[in-house]
């Protein structure tokens, strides 16, 4: 018998593909909040009103203290004039008060201790409270270490050293007191020992004296200065800057504001070593 014929097997019918898409389940969105920083300010430095200040300079019935003297007139405060010899610094002071400055002029010789006394007493009495002090009032002496007379060490050290002593302690309670004051040691490269102690023996210890003091005076705010060698009675030809150059370095820590520097050595407006 012939062979039966296979039936051709059924095709099967292709599978209908599906496009499946995922799709990702969407998050609910952020709610973005805008938050802008805002820095916090700093309180604006308060600018100092200094025609309400009194500025009592040393020595400034010449060179760099009638300087300093004018300055701090210019920049409004009412200058005290302190001079060892009242006609000498009645002279200095006319100038000033030609220009409208307030000056008044104190007999002030800063080597007696009672001298010192005296002047504070006549402005406590006059109802004047001293709010910058500037210790300028200094003298030289050339004489060898090694001849140099103990009146001669002491009377220099007397002007340069213990007058700023006794100058601050005179006046710097009363800045405590009101709890405002600037206090400027008119100091020396010649007395650091940062520049090998280069000046005659009297001045370079007076001055040295002069910085340590600062330093221990640092509570009651005084900074100290180096005018520079500048062209003055004492100086004579050897002085390099200008008078005014000089006073302007300490005219300029003079009027700091509140949140300058203290108890510091300076060498006009930048820190200097000691």
């Amino acid at each position: 018998m012939p062979a039966a014929k296979k039936k051709p097997a059924a095709r099967k019918a292709p599978a209908k593909k599906v496009a499946a898409k995922k799709v990702a389940a969407k998050k609910p969105a952020a709610k973005k909040t805008a938050v802008k920083k805002v820095a916090s300010k700093k309180p604006a430095r308060k600018a100092i009103d200094w025609t309400t200040k009194t500025a009592l300079v040393t020595g400034a019935n010449r060179g760099i203290g009638l300087e300093v003297a004018r300055q701090l007139g210019q920049a409004g405060c009412r200058v005290i004039l302190a001079a060892r010899d009242a006609a000498l610094g009645e002279e200095a002071a006319q100038p000033l008060r030609a220009e409208g400055l307030d000056v008044r002029v104190e007999k002030l010789d800063v080597s007696d201790e009672q001298s010192v006394k005296d002047c504070a007493a006549r402005l406590r009495q006059a109802g004047i409270a001293v709010d910058i002090l500037v210790n300028n009032a200094g003298i030289y002496d050339r004489t060898p270490v090694l001849t140099l007379p103990t009146e001669t060490f002491m009377n220099v050290f007397r002007t340069n050293t213990l007058g700023a002593l006794w100058c601050s302690q005179a006046f710097i309670p009363g800045m405590i007191e009101r709890q405002w004051g600037r206090v400027v040691m008119v100091s020396s490269g010649l007395g650091t020992f940062s520049r090998g102690m280069l000046g005659h023996p009297c001045y370079a210890i007076s001055k040295a004296a002069l910085n340590a003091l600062t330093v221990k005076l640092a509570q009651a705010a005084p900074d100290a200065v180096r005018p520079g060698w500048v062209k003055t009675r004492l100086a004579g030809d050897l002085g390099k800057d200008s008078v005014e150059t000089g006073a302007g370095r300490v005219a300029y820590l003079a009027l700091l504001p509140d949140d300058g520097p203290t108890g510091g050595y300076f060498r006009g407006q930048r820190s200097s070593r000691w």
